[in-house]
């Protein structure tokens, strides 16, 4: 139902967000709360959780934690995609490209590094914003046996989402992109005759999928190099719409099975449009959105509500 709410009732939210910029002030978080929050971005590799982290961390004063296991790794950044320094928009980064390529990063790591990380965060008044694929990692750090994590923190989840028809076309494209920014040479540097492609950052997807073709290459004319690539270059898209269908399943389980509480984003409309009009598309559906939702998240003002664009300030209650 929809029921419009008076700027009476919404005193501590005026009180606390600048409603001209959008940006809530710093002092909104105060050790004297009884819970901290956290911000948890999900979803299917391709979907812009690295583009929203960075949206929301430039409308509030926060710092993002990468939940990633891949890209916690160092090196590969273009086989793993990680987000580029200039991309990062002076915004602090945990988690990223921290660990040696060679050396196996388990969930209790994760969980250790990612709760040391949302404290020290929390501890200098910024909003953790959690961000990345591995959702099993995240599931860990969040339900944890002894509920450590949620007897400190209260959790917004949010959730980028595209149809599976068309982000297996455009992470198609993104790999085709990839290889055209140096993936293969890339891949090829850490190519190894005795790699271990089970442990570390050799696990990803656009390492194995390589194996074959570096150790045919020496061996073969131009003609069944050309062909031999292609072949690895279909098998990482298939690999990677494969990952991206276990992390829409991954994320439903969540929602319907341990009844989290997730706010879906639809982003499918983006991904079919072009330049501006995707921008566009971008703000409408996706940023401006998920800055009301943690807005209000922030603010105590329920969990469900959907603040409107309306000068009336309604909300939708679900």
């Amino acid at each position: 139902m929809m029921m419009t709410v008076s700027m009476s009732m919404c005193k501590e939210m005026v009180s606390l967000l600048d409603i001209s910029s959008g940006v809530l002030k710093s002092d909104f978080f105060s050790p004297r709360r009884h819970k901290e929050k956290v911000v948890i971005l999900m979803g299917a590799t391709g979907t812009g959780k690295s583009r929203l982290s960075i949206d929301l961390a430039t409308r509030f004063p926060a710092e993002i934690i990468n939940s990633d296991k891949i890209q916690v790794h160092e090196g590969l950044d273009i086989v793993t995609n990680k987000i580029s320094e200039e991309e990062r928009s002076g915004i602090p980064h945990h988690l990223l490209g921290v660990i040696s390529p060679n050396i196996d990063f388990t969930v209790t790591n994760f969980v250790d590094m990612a709760s040391r990380a949302t404290a020290s965060i929390v501890s200098r008044s910024q909003l953790p914003i959690i961000a990345g694929g591995s959702n099993s990692y995240i599931e860990a750090l969040v339900d944890d046996e002894r509920s450590r994590f949620r007897s400190k923190y209260e959790c917004c989840f949010l959730w980028v989402d595209v149809a599976m028809p068309v982000l297996h076309q455009y992470v198609s494209g993104r790999v085709d992109k990839m290889v055209e920014n140096g993936m293969v040479d890339e891949a090829r540097s850490f190519f190894d005759y005795n790699a271990n492609y089970s442990k570390g950052i050799r696990k990803a997807i656009g390492v194995p999928e390589f194996d074959r073709y570096f150790r045919a290459e020496p061996f073969l004319d131009k003609r069944q190099r050309a062909k031999l690539l292609q072949e690895a270059i279909q098998e990482i898209k298939r690999n990677t719409c494969r990952l991206a269908c276990r992390q829409f399943d991954k994320i439903q389980r969540l929602r319907n099975k341990k009844n989290w509480t997730i706010h879906r984003l639809d982003a499918t409309e983006v991904f079919l449009r072009r330049g501006k009009g995707a921008d566009e598309a971008w703000e409408e559906l996706v940023a401006d959105p998920s800055t009301e939702i943690v807005a209000q998240f922030l603010c105590n003002i329920g969990s469900g509500a959907l603040l409107s664009t309306s000068p009336a300030i309604e909300f939708l209650v679900v």
